[in-house]
């Protein structure tokens, strides 16, 4: 995203009152140490490192969705 960063729009995405409760899975090819903690930080629900399996990904939206 050339215009703002990814832990912005989380930031943003949780200052509005109708996306408080959005599940937000931050996906990145940036697997850095200290990654998921400035993410869960920002207001993100979860992290998850490319390559991902999309498995992973559907289970964990099934599951932050309480499906």
């Amino acid at each position: 995203m050339p215009e703002v960063d990814g832990l912005s729009v989380i930031k943003q995405l949780r200052a509005e009152a109708q996306f408080q409760q959005t599940p937000i899975i931050v996906l990145s090819a940036l697997a850095m140490k200290g990654d998921r903690e400035r993410c869960l930080a920002a207001g993100a629900n979860a992290y998850m490192p490319k390559p991902l399996r999309m498995r992973s990904l559907i289970e964990l939206m099934y599951d932050l969705l309480g499906l």
